[in-house]
């Protein structure tokens, strides 16, 4: 067995890709921030009280204990000290994310907006960089865009993932298809439809994509749709960091970090790819 560094990663790829991971942490909380502001979601065009399809509360029991609730449809859960109701500053408060997966302060609405909207448009330019790159270097056929050889091994990768085992040497280099897939949804499923919500959520868009607002069924359902794609995204997160700790996380980050990944030869002499 032996070892042996191939630059996996190009520059472009790893300045955008921490870019993203920078944008969507501040996204994140400041969204969270905003949802604060009336922590309930409708669909339709309008926001009648008792007509949310999910609901975040926060009051009194019959003992005075404060309680928070997670209110889905007719369901309702007691998510107190998460959701509904946390401490803020060691008070108890009704709120719907806690303060610490909020940010920039647990009651800073507007600059929470303007981060959110600042980190929302580097989004965007660095997502466009990223398409016309890929396509300009053919990396998006080459690397992302699943070929018939992965077509043919979607049942393996499927079973190798469910077994937390990994491809080693050469193959540990190329995408298999979930990452493929993985990657193509969060990319333009995920990434085009986050934006394309938020900017339907704008009044001013009102004359310019009219049409499309009522195709998603009004800016209420909008603003679900784009909160239900960001819990898409922090799925998608969580299961980008579980595989990269399980694959091996120091090798991952300075593959990420400075391109040069580590693989492992059975038969010394083999020369990988690049």
């Amino acid at each position: 067995m032996t070892t042996r560094l191939v630059y996996r990663h190009r520059w472009p790829v790893r300045v955008m890709h921490w870019i993203n991971v920078v944008c969507l942490c501040v996204l994140l909380g400041s969204g969270l921030q905003i949802f604060n502001a009336h922590p309930s979601l409708y669909w339709g065009n309008r926001s009648d009280p008792g007509k949310a399809w999910l609901s975040l509360r926060g009051g009194q029991d019959a003992m005075g204990n404060v309680r928070g609730m997670t209110v889905l449809g007719d369901h309702a859960i007691d998510t107190t000290g998460v959701l509904g109701a946390s401490k803020v500053d060691g008070q108890w408060a009704a709120r719907g994310f806690p303060s610490w997966a909020t940010i920039p302060g647990a009651g800073w609405l507007s600059m929470g907006r303007r981060w959110h909207f600042f980190f929302a448009w580097l989004f965007v330019l660095n997502g466009l960089a990223y398409v016309g790159w890929s396509l300009a270097s053919r990396h998006l056929s080459r690397d992302l865009v699943p070929d018939r050889r992965d077509w043919r091994g979607l049942g393996r990768s499927i079973v190798d993932h469910l077994r937390l085992r990994h491809p080693e040497g050469e193959e540990a280099l190329r995408y298999n298809i979930l990452q493929r897939l993985a990657y193509l949804v969060a990319i333009f499923a995920f990434g085009g439809g986050i934006v394309l919500m938020g900017i339907l959520m704008s009044p001013r868009m009102d004359a310019v994509l009219d049409g499309l607002l009522e195709a998603v069924g009004g800016r209420q359902s909008a603003r679900s749709i784009h909160f239900i794609i960001a819990m898409g995204f922090v799925l998608f997160v969580l299961v980008h960091v579980i595989e990269v700790l399980i694959s091996g996380p120091l090798n991952q980050l300075r593959g990420m970090i400075t391109g040069w990944y580590r693989i492992r030869h059975d038969r010394p002499g083999k020369q990988p790819h690049e």
